[in-house]
């Protein structure tokens, strides 16, 4: 049996997109199983395919090959490629959306510089690079054929780096965060972990100040989401082990005008607030 593909993309699911690259894929390798991780990601948002890819390749079966297509750059120079690691291949173009996945699974063993003329379509045009060159590669790789036959090796440390920003803690004490992710519910995924919180004197139970823009206020440190208190802001681990804003039923990122990339400051009880009135600091991506 083929190793599973585990696709990513930015092309949505009104237009045709994905389902020809699954038609493409299959054609070469019929008994394929492919696994649907997101197309619905914000048109060209390199950094939150990063991201996904960062939460989920952990849950992928072993030896998965990894199709990631958010392609701004598609029909230029930039490269696109097929990085192997201990437990997953991964596909997709050079522009900082595989690295920190790559890096999360323990670097790469090799790269290759997708080039092989006999393992991708002929294409009318070079702007769906998706479909003529990189499901038929993932296809190809699925069922075995060589790394090194899709195109010259490449230099691991030449690949783009992904841009995802850290957090930095004040001369005050203070976190300015940012908010990596925003699901379906409008919870809010901080880059931020719980143990940074616990450093700063939080603790389970207790308030942490949070500050979003203009606006200032005390979340609670909960379990989950059910012990907020109607139109409560609360601070929780999330299922990937981050720090989340949220509320009850109800979204957090909606209620504070926040989005992947807002800033935000969380004072923890051991550190001093920031000068009334001043806005978080959104974190450089």
């Amino acid at each position: 049996m083929p190793r599973p593909v585990a696709f990513l993309s930015d092309y949505g699911l009104r237009d045709e997109f994905v389902g020809v690259c699954k038609g493409v894929m299959l054609s070469i390798a019929p008994d394929l199983a492919i696994i649907d991780l997101t197309h619905e990601l914000e048109p060209h948002d390199v950094r939150g395919g990063a991201l996904t890819l960062v939460r989920s390749v952990q849950y992928l079966p072993e030896g998965a090959v990894i199709l990631a297509v958010v392609d701004p750059g598609v029909g230029t120079d930039r490269r696109l490629l097929a990085v192997e690691c201990g437990s997953a291949t991964f596909l997709g173009p050079d522009n900082g959306l595989l690295a920190p996945a790559v890096a999360m699974l323990g670097g790469s063993r090799r790269v290759v510089c997708i080039t092989s003329d006999e393992h991708r379509l002929a294409a009318p045009g070079p702007t769906f690079a998706g479909r003529d060159v990189l499901a038929p590669a993932a296809a190809y790789l699925a069922t075995d054929v060589p790394l090194d036959d899709l195109g010259p090796a490449v230099d691991p440390a030449t690949l783009v780096p992904g841009l995802i920003g850290l957090p930095n803690t004040t001369e005050s004490g203070a976190l300015d965060a940012e908010v990596w992710w925003v699901d379906r519910f409008g919870n809010c995924q901080l880059n931020v972990g719980p143990e940074e919180l616990a450093a700063r004197g939080a603790e389970p139970g207790g308030l942490v100040e949070v500050r979003a823009g203009d606006r200032v206020k005390s979340a609670r440190w909960v379990r989950t989401y059910a012990d907020a208190k109607p139109s409560e802001l609360v601070l929780l681990v999330d299922s990937y082990g981050l720090v989340s804003l949220a509320l009850d039923r109800r979204s957090a990122a909606a209620d504070y005008g926040l989005e992947p990339g807002s800033g935000v400051t969380l004072v923890p009880p051991g550190a001093d607030a920031p000068e009334p009135g001043a806005p978080a600091r959104r974190n450089p991506a």
